[in-house]
């Protein structure tokens, strides 16, 4: 038995990012960019020592001889002085390779997959999270049917905890995580592990999905799985996952 059944799932994302006013001190005096094919120059002076010296088990941002490095900051200004602070302007910047999924005519007790990829490019100092919710469950308006969101193979499946899903009979939609740059995906999701999407309408919090703390770039899959039994009614299904990004300070 065939049903036809069209299910598209709508992928809407924020970003959130905090802004900082850089501010320099009334005065004649201005600072450049200096640069050449060998060389940047990112400061206004030369100091006794200043960069990014790294090792194994650390990386450090570092100026000495600056006359006033630090952070100085008023009600309506912060200055960042010195090299440490090279980190923080650099963009936060967040994006959703494919924004509309579609699992096109579903046939009962076969898992159907669909993905796309999240990517953040972190430059802030202290890291970042990003968080998923739907807005509820697969809902057909025309009938008021719904495709459940999965409780896995053993029942135990929700927003906040993993578990295999691999059986053909056992019916929902469920998402999983999968690392390509970094390993930032949240944990719990090993091979065949899936989870729930925290639902809206249930009044559920929205969960982190991916996380870290290092700069640089990191990418992962997010894989979206919707199996259905013989007894689910023909319709269009729909709705909304919402991803926030958040860099942290």
């Amino acid at each position: 038995m065939r049903i036809k059944t069209n299910y598209l799932l709508k992928l809407v994302f924020g970003t959130v990012l905090a802004i900082f006013l850089s501010v320099l001190p009334a005065s004649k005096a201005t600072a450049l960019n200096m640069s050449n094919g060998l060389y940047i120059i990112m400061m206004g002076n030369l100091n006794t020592a200043a960069g990014k010296p790294t090792g194994p088990n650390y990386k450090v941002n570092l100026t000495v001889g600056q006359n006033a490095p630090g952070l100085y900051s008023g009600p309506n200004y912060k200055v960042r002085a010195g090299f440490q602070y090279i980190s923080s302007i650099i963009n936060f910047a967040f994006s959703i390779s494919q924004t509309n999924i579609n699992f096109g005519t579903l046939t009962p007790t076969t898992f159907i997959n669909r993905t796309n990829n999240l990517t953040v490019t972190n430059g802030s100092a202290h890291g970042y999270s990003v968080t998923a919710i739907e807005n509820h469950q697969l809902f057909n308006p025309a009938s008021g049917a719904k495709i459940p969101d999965t409780t896995c193979d053993n029942g135990t499946c929700t927003q906040n905890t993993s578990s295999t899903w691999s059986n053909t009979l056992t019916y929902g939609f469920g998402y999983r995580c999968d690392n390509i740059t970094g390993t930032d995906c949240a944990s719990g999701f090993s091979a065949n592990q899936y989870k729930q999407f925290a639902d809206a309408f249930l009044s559920e919090t929205p969960v982190s999905v991916m996380a870290g703390s290092n700069v640089g770039t990191k990418k992962v899959q997010i894989t979206y799985t919707v199996n259905i039994s013989n007894s689910q009614s023909a319709g269009l299904y729909t709705n909304i996952i919402t991803y926030v990004a958040t860099p942290t300070f």
